[in-house]
């Protein structure tokens, strides 16, 4: 055995180390419990100074972007965020925990995205209907929702456009969520050569084709509702495997036989979350709006006009009928910049100005890619 195996105990200089490794991570933790308690403190007492816990995304935002800045490594920013919003989450909560409203069942990517936005502090509930989350906030039951509107695959999810046309609902904020599909079955099965039949929604069986046809091209590929449904149906079916997100192996208590077998990697989801409030400025900032004009050459050339004409960047056109009449036509439109900035501000009032329908959906915070 050579003396540098692994298998070779370690050696008292060794042991020495370790144990002033590990003394030095326990003073540390010691200090970091006492600032997490401090900031805990701080923020009941703005709590108080409020009357009540307020989630303010511009806020949130602007902490996110300044420990970012400053994080030096070895720890990466998405795991600084993720760890920043965990400890504004759980400081919210001591009031109350933010409820939210998300496209069930449990353990799907909608929910994966309320709990990536809001953390697990919050109570967020599933509802069988995009038009029941929306009513739930609408009606006060709920203080937040968390739609898909677009994806980079699929486009835009029409019937969140749809409802945001006539929902007094605002957008307080908006997430970019990668999609990652996984393979997983119940405890027990062996692996790929059990695996006779894969469940999942039909959009991610088309997402993963490629690899189901290299690494199971004899398994039967079942469309269900949602890959919540398919993770719940692989629990009890030993020769069976889902197509479902990470959430939903946890919640259904599956093994992962693959990781990430998506066939394009850039697969990513974008969420708005839906409140009533209105979002103040974080200093990068989007506004959305639902715009229409009249049916005549031109019209949406004069519309938006006014964009450029003071300097205001458009990232995203989208045409939908309206619903009102034949071939009548609306026109969500992102700019950058908030509301309350003063050219995105002199560029809606020119846009009112020519339009026959217009209506801010909400500014609030850019996300990060």
């Amino acid at each position: 055995m050579s003396e540098h195996s692994p298998l070779l105990p370690p050696s008292a200089e060794d042991e020495a180390r370790l144990s002033a490794l590990r003394g030095i991570i326990d003073s540390i933790d010691r200090e970091v419990l006492g600032l997490l308690n401090r900031r805990a403190e701080a923020a009941a007492e703005i709590g108080v100074l409020k009357q009540g816990a307020v989630y303010r995304p511009e806020r949130e935002a602007q902490v996110l972007r300044k420990v970012q800045a400053l994080n030096a490594g070895p720890l990466t920013n998405d795991t600084v965020a993720f760890l920043f919003r965990e400890v504004m989450s759980a400081c919210l909560a001591l009031e109350q925990p933010v409820s939210v409203a998300y496209l069930g069942p449990q353990g799907t990517y909608s929910e994966q995205a309320a709990v990536r936005q809001f953390g697990h502090a919050a109570r967020t509930q599933p509802f069988a209907s995009l038009d029941e989350v929306f009513r739930q906030v609408e009606s006060g039951h709920c203080q937040y929702a968390v739609v898909p509107v677009e994806n980079s695959l699929g486009g835009s999810v029409s019937p969140t456009l749809d409802l945001l046309l006539a929902t007094p609902l605002r957008i307080c904020g908006e997430l970019h969520l990668r999609i990652r599909h996984q393979l997983m079955a119940a405890e027990g099965v062996a692996g790929l050569t059990s695996v006779q039949r894969v469940y999942s929604h039909a959009q991610s069986l088309a997402q993963c084709q490629g690899w189901l046809a290299a690494h199971l091209p004899n398994a039967e590929r079942i469309p269900v509702a949602s890959n919540a449904d398919a993770a719940l149906r692989a629990a009890s079916d030993p020769n069976s495997a889902a197509i479902a997100g990470t959430l939903a192996a946890e919640r259904y208590q599956l093994q992962l036989l693959a990781r990430d077998i998506e066939d394009s990697h850039d697969n990513t989801t974008r969420f708005l979350v839906l409140g009533t409030q209105q979002v103040g400025v974080s200093g990068r900032d989007k506004t959305s709006l639902v715009v229409s004009t009249s049916n005549r050459p031109g019209a949406i050339h004069r519309l938006l006009a006014p964009l450029a004409a003071h300097g205001v960047s458009m990232s995203r056109l989208e045409s939908r009928p309206s619903r009102t009449g034949l071939w009548d036509y609306v026109f969500f439109v992102d700019i950058e910049g908030h509301a309350q900035d003063p050219a995105v501000a002199s560029a809606l009032e020119a846009m009112r100005a020519d339009a026959s329908f217009l209506k801010v959906l909400g500014a609030y915070p850019v996300a990060p890619l």
